[in-house]
């Protein structure tokens, strides 16, 4: 589905709980396209799941792969769980508040699943893993943000919606929407609004 949208591939990572796959790509992609991407891997293994089970029957293996499957279906980043989440959080807030509220519920879901599991040496050294991630996150959560208005200030990407802003605060922009912004007199180009905050003239 990657090549299918023309995505670029990073590179993979094998986990103890599947692939997880890095892409080189705008964070200004069509939420569409994302969503095809990120569905396709748990598509895939239930398919691939239930091919094994109709030829096979239940096995270990079929029980393995629907640990994975469930797991994977977490809310916590980088699991496949958390983007799907963080897509319905796009198509009804903002970038800068999804992403927050991303970080929120896979923090609280950690707590949860520690609460919960029973804990081995995979447990500990996967949970550890998906800590370290997260913290990565909150690091980077203002960098993020960054990078996702200067695309839109370098690459000029042109949407068929466009959403009305009643202040100058770009917090509120979404993915897949064009932005006019109100200067208290009227209202401006997302183009513009952009330029005052990159042209150093401006609030950085």
């Amino acid at each position: 589905m990657g090549i299918r949208y023309h995505w670029k591939i990073e590179k993979v990572i094998i986990l103890p709980f599947g692939a997880l796959t890095i892409f080189h790509e705008d964070l200004n992609k069509k939420i569409k396209e994302e969503f095809w991407i990120v569905i396709m891997g748990p598509l895939f293994q239930i398919v691939f799941t239930l091919i094994i089970y109709l030829f096979y029957g239940m096995n270990d293996f079929i029980y393995y792969s629907l640990i994975i499957l469930g797991f994977n279906l977490l809310p916590i980043f980088p699991l496949d769980g958390s983007k799907i989440l963080n897509l319905f959080f796009n198509k009804v807030t903002g970038f800068k508040t999804s992403h927050l509220l991303l970080i929120m519920v896979s923090i609280l879901s950690i707590f949860v699943l520690l609460w919960q599991a029973s804990f081995s040496l995979i447990f500990i050294l996967i949970i550890l893993f998906l800590i370290i991630r997260i913290f990565s996150e909150v690091k980077d959560h203002e960098s993020l943000f960054n990078r996702f208005l200067l695309e839109r200030y370098l690459k000029k990407y042109h949407f068929s919606k466009i959403l009305k802003i009643n202040s100058m605060d770009m917090r509120g922009m979404k993915r897949d929407y064009g932005h006019l912004f109100f200067d208290g007199k009227k209202y401006i180009s997302e183009e513009y609004r952009l330029k005052k905050r990159f042209d150093f003239k401006g609030r950085l």
